[in-house]
């Protein structure tokens, strides 16, 4: 294991000094240009731009030498060369010392005996790691700086000058040998430590993707037996009026496991920083309504107060990202809710215009709750930590929900704080930037497949994703309102004909779901496991809807959606509604660019499979309104 480790440091070596090198050229030459001018007054202008000329010479050939010798598919084509015209190169820089002792006497000879030793230095430093080139670069000054004795008898020095010269001249040689043994040795565990760095960068980055990978595919399995819990509550307690309050229990335990998913899977696409926000077109106070809607009756449950401030001061039309908005907000009114036994919570709500185009705006939920000691308050924002033992078993919930308000807060560019102390509630305050937008289209929540339980998500696929808010404190099922079923305007000659869905999906559980749950509104409904099951049953009937699980073996959901909508077969021009746990807006991108038309998240519950049938069928019957002739103004004259 050591070979195997010294091998790839010595090529590494050469290769860092080699380039290093090439970097210091113009250095080089320039310390040569200034060596010429001081030593002009001694040598003469001739004599010295003779010598700056033969070095530069020396350094051009050397640039073209490492040059070529850097496409040398052979490392000794590469090392000898270079190593010769390095030789060269010294060798010129430190024979300027010779007619510096012959012309300039001992003083000559004193400039001499400071040149050479900073051009040891300036050879050791820019040799690291490499012997071969420290030999090269280092060998001909040391033989210079050698010939100091010799020069200083030739001009009558006495036998202990020329003794304590020469022992000056070895001592010095050491000592340039053994620093640059440090520094290479000091960069070779500098360059070591770099590498497992980057070794260990890289195992954890492999790690965290096979983690993040492992928990959406978990978390994706998981939504299919939460789903069918849900679905089979709600059955039962629409058939079963007696069992509602068992019923109810299942409920809340489907949502519950359903919000520490949610919780478990954003808070893994943060840290593996796949988790992006969008900045889109909203209107600001209708999502700041819905969200309040939601929660009124949950806190009047508790036998709290809700008492919202500053609503007027709010802009309508902004831009960002409102399913992250919404979650946020859905965060701490859920902790609001969770920690207060009485009293009242408080949404303060504040803007400001802000230059050049936008609002500043602050956010506030305030409660009367037990409140938090200072210990509790540095971890309050720590992952998984509930600041006191037993809060998960009396409240339930992940600890993550404010870790995830934070950092969606401030991946939308804006900042959560909060401030508490024992007996005095809690004060969360967000405070973010958006800018102006424009007009949107003011439409009713039904249209925009908004459902009225917090489990239920469908939306069209053109419009933003809105976030399941937060479900620790589940809406009582006395909450809901009667959901409207949907009825196909289908020709007259087919009145009577039940709607035909095709239902894709590889879990048997969702399909049975769907079924159980579109069934009772007389739908005639085909089944189909995989893709390509799909595309025979769609060349074989021609059906109304297209239920399309996503994630699938061997052909998923928006593969199978294109091919479909590229053949001429009767259901190419079918709406398909992609049925699916992945809910980023990347991932409801793609499902539209394959032609599907609506989107309902995973687990399926009955408000969002109606919502989504009733969206599909509206717009099929508007598209075939508008495709129909109007009769002129003199045919209904003429009849």
């Amino acid at each position: 294991m050591q070979q195997t480790n010294m091998v790839p440091t010595a090529v590494s070596g050469w290769t860092v000094a080699s380039r290093f090198r090439a970097k210091q050229a113009a250095q080089r030459l320039a310390t040569a240009a200034a060596t010429a001018l001081v030593v002009t007054p001694m040598l003469g202008w001739r004599l010295s731009l003779l010598w700056l000329l033969i070095y530069g010479l020396a350094q051009t050939v050397e640039w073209a030498v490492l040059r070529m010798a850097s496409r040398a598919p052979d490392a000794r084509l590469r090392k000898i060369p270079t190593c010769a015209a390095i030789l060269i190169s010294a060798a010129t820089f430190g024979g300027l010392s010779i007619p510096m002792w012959l012309m300039g006497g001992a003083m000559g000879g004193l400039c001499a005996a400071l040149m050479l030793p900073a051009q040891m230095l300036f050879s050791m430093i820019n040799a690291p790691r490499s012997k071969m080139l420290l030999a090269a670069t280092l060998s001909p000054p040391m033989l210079y700086l050698l010939s100091t004795p010799f020069f200083a008898a030739h001009f009558g020095a006495g036998v202990s000058v020329i003794m304590t010269a020469s022992a000056a001249v070895v001592m010095f040689v050491i000592f340039t040998v053994l620093s640059w043994q440090i520094i290479s040795e000091t960069a070779e565990k500098r360059q070591r430590a770099r590498d497992e760095a980057d070794r260990l960068r890289r195992q954890a980055e492999q790690n965290l993707a096979a983690h993040t990978a492992f928990l959406a595919a978990i978390g994706h399995d998981l939504r299919t037996p939460i789903g069918a819990i849900l679905t089979g509550a709600a059955e039962l307690q629409a058939a079963d009026a007696a069992s509602r309050a068992n019923t109810a229990l299942i409920t809340d335990a489907g949502l519950m496991m359903k919000a520490l998913l949610d919780d478990l899977l954003d808070h893994t696409r943060i840290g593996a920083g796949r988790m992006k926000v969008e900045v889109v077109d909203f209107d600001l106070r209708a999502m700041l309504a819905q969200t309040l809607r939601l929660w009124r009756g949950p806190i009047e449950a508790k036998g709290l107060t809700l008492r919202v401030e500053g609503a007027a001061q709010m802009p309508r039309d902004v831009k960002g990202d409102p399913m992250r908005i919404r979650q946020v907000l859905n965060n701490l009114m859920s902790n609001a809710v969770k920690f207060t036994a009485e009293g009242q919570i408080t949404l303060r709500l504040e803007a400001w215009p802000e230059e050049p185009s936008g609002y500043a705006l602050l956010f506030e939920v305030a409660d009367t709750g037990p409140g938090l000691t200072a210990e509790q308050m540095e971890r309050l924002f720590n992952p998984f930590d509930q600041t006191a033992e037993g809060v998960g078993a009396q409240f339930g919930g992940s600890g993550l929900g404010l870790s995830i308000s934070r950092d969606l807060t401030e991946l939308m560019g804006g900042r959560l704080t909060a401030r508490s102390a024992p007996g005095q509630g809690a004060r969360f305050t967000v405070s973010l930037f958006l800018p102006a937008g424009r007009a949107t289209e003011r439409t009713a929540p039904a249209a925009r497949g908004l459902t009225a339980r917090p489990d239920a998500l469908a939306l069209p696929l053109a419009a933003p994703p809105i976030a399941p808010p937060a479900e620790d404190v589940p809406a009582p099922a006395a909450e809901t309102p009667p959901v409207e079923t949907p009825a196909a305007p289908p020709p007259p000659e087919e009145a009577d004909r039940p709607l035909k869905l095709l239902v894709v999906d590889d879990h048997d559980i969702n399909r049975r779901a769907v079924q159980l749950i579109l069934e009772p509104l007389g739908c005639d409904i085909v089944t189909a496991s995989d893709g390509v099951i799909a595309l025979q049953r769609c060349a074989e009937v021609v059906f109304d809807v297209i239920f399309m699980d996503v994630r699938m073996p061997e052909l998923d959901g928006r593969e199978t959606t294109r091919r479909l909508r590229a053949g001429d077969g009767p259901n190419a021009r079918t709406p398909v509604v992609a049925v699916t746990a992945d809910s980023a807006p990347e991932d409801i991108a793609a499902c539209q660019a394959a032609g599907m038309a609506y989107f309902v998240s995973k687990p399926l519950t009955p408000p969002a499979l109606f919502a989504a049938l009733q969206h599909v069928l509206d717009d099929a019957a508007q598209d075939a309104g508008a495709a129909t002739p109007q009769p002129s103004t003199s045919d209904v004259d003429a009849a």
